[in-house]
């Protein structure tokens, strides 16, 4: 029980005790476009963004809860039992998001059905547990969980947006398109899921290629500028 919580080998970028926990989970450690983590929710319950959304937050209340309890007690909780305990917060957490989303809204606690419960063995939530609130302040361990459910959220909202509208051509329930608009009813099935996935991971590998192609340019510009500089001087 005190081997590190991990569900594949995705490459973790190290915390540094001068970044950000909150805007890190938003785009440099983003859960689902960066560390593809939880991928059971995100290619189960994104075939429109009202679920998406209601997923999104349920995660991030669990996370900034449970994190800021794990670290209060981070030091009392022995080596052996430190999973199981972090389970158990979660659980906690997690029931209690249940009872609010039932209460708030019927048809969106049928949508999301047994996806809430597996909020306490999603991969992002015990990921995160184990390698940061576990081991950092309250303060910065809750802003970890925000920023990482923010983070989760907005991704989610993203493949829920071309899900929806591709598959039902609807956002939000809102029709986008004329009569003779024929659905692409493949977006809303599972194959859609991996699909509007592999686009979004497409899209933001060719962004940071070419942003990293543009720093090293720069970088080679730099000294050129300089000795021209230096030449004229």
């Amino acid at each position: 029980m005190s081997e590190q919580v991990s569900c594949h080998n995705a490459e973790k970028t190290e915390m540094t005790a001068d970044s950000n926990p909150f805007l890190n989970g938003l785009w440099k450690q983003n859960p689902v476009f960066v560390m593809v983590l939880g991928m059971c929710p995100t290619l189960a319950i994104t075939n429109s963004v009202r679920n998406a959304v209601s997923m999104g937050f349920a995660t991030t209340f669990v996370m900034v809860v449970s994190y800021g309890l794990i670290s209060m007690i981070r030091k009392l909780i022995p080596k052996q039992v430190r999973i199981a305990t972090y389970i158990a917060i979660l659980a906690m957490a997690v029931t209690v998001v249940d009872f609010l989303v039932k209460a708030i809204s019927i048809p969106i606690y049928v949508a999301l059905g047994a996806y809430i419960p597996l909020i306490v063995s999603n991969c992002l939530t015990l990921e995160r547990a184990e390698a940061y609130a576990g081991k950092q302040p309250v303060l910065k361990s809750m802003l970890d969980g925000l920023g990482m459910g923010v983070g989760f959220t907005i991704a989610l909202t993203m493949l829920g947006a071309v899900r929806e509208v591709l598959g039902a051509g609807t956002f939000l329930g809102v029709h986008l398109f004329g009569t003779h608009f024929e659905p692409w009813v493949l977006f809303l099935l599972p194959p859609g899921g991996f699909i509007s996935l592999a686009m979004w991971l497409l899209f933001f590998a060719a962004w940071k290629e070419r942003s990293a192609k543009r720093e090293a340019e720069l970088a080679n510009a730099r000294p050129e500028l300089t000795g021209a500089a230096e030449a004229r001087a």
